[in-house]
């Protein structure tokens, strides 16, 4: 019967028009609709960027993707004038200036201009790590991520820069290597406007706005947004002095340190 069969089509009478295609929950007025929504499920994604590599389940997708290689950028901001590639970019951006949060942390009640910032705030509140490494004793949030990682050991580097051929083991660090060359900064926050290379430094930059400190240190409470500033506030509990003057030999525990030392007592 048809309550068996995972999606079910229904014609009208008089007019292909009102062709309505169910999928579980979700309607389509269309064929072309349903197919694409199918990829959701299957995983394919048949269109493939020539620049960089990156597939889509949908034509459009790919299309809004290629303006990060052509620089155009359609959508404008009627209050300051900031141009976008994507319509879904300006709708972000304008809540900068309406100060509008829709998306809200039903743990603690802290609400966020964007969907993306508050899933990585929620990591503040579950930090569940389900994918172990065999190799070592690395743990992750993504069967994806351990994927990556597990390159570290096997030294596979599949992915290769297009114009010098320096080779990477993920496809990320390649797309960041590549901007060396090109200079794009086309990552954005929404909460100030200030771009970014790589998706990394946006995500770095973007805990200023969410609260998220990840990282905190085994000797004491206190947390940080950063992994290097976990580092440098650790050493003040293993009194590890990495960095040493070479003019005295006096060492720090900081580069800062060590050059305001330099600065005040070795200048010329």
């Amino acid at each position: 019967s048809s309550s068996h069969k995972p999606c079910r089509m229904k014609h009208s009478e008089d007019t292909e028009e009102q062709t309505e295609f169910i999928l579980e929950r979700k309607s389509f007025t269309r064929k072309y609709y349903l197919d694409g929504h199918m990829r959701v499920h299957t995983g394919e994604k048949p269109y493939t960027c020539d620049q960089c590599g990156k597939s889509f389940t949908l034509k459009g997708h790919l299309t809004e993707h290629m303006r990060i290689h052509t620089g155009e950028k359609l959508y404008t901001c009627d209050q300051c004038g900031k141009r976008f590639t994507r319509k879904g970019h300006l709708t972000g951006h304008m809540r900068v200036h309406t100060g509008e949060k829709p998306y809200t942390c039903d743990q603690c009640g802290k609400s966020f201009t964007q969907s993306a910032h508050l899933k990585e705030h929620m990591n503040i509140h579950t930090r569940e790590k389900l994918y172990a490494c065999d190799q070592c004793d690395k743990t992750f949030l993504r069967a994806s991520d351990l994927r990556k990682h597990l390159r570290v050991h096997t030294k596979e580097k599949p992915h290769s820069c297009h114009l010098c051929g320096k080779r990477f083991s993920c496809l990320e660090n390649a797309k960041k290597h590549q901007k060396i060359h090109t200079g794009a900064r086309d990552h954005v926050c929404f909460e100030c406007g200030r771009t970014f290379s790589t998706a990394e430094h946006l995500k770095q930059h973007q805990r200023i706005h969410t609260g998220e400190k990840p990282y905190k240190c085994s000797h004491c409470d206190k947390r940080f947004s950063q992994s290097t500033t976990l580092k440098k506030h650790e050493r003040i509990h293993t009194g590890e002095k990495p960095y040493h003057c070479t003019a005295c030999g006096k060492r720090f525990n900081c580069s800062s340190a060590l050059h305001s030392h330099t600065k005040h007592n070795h200048s010329k």
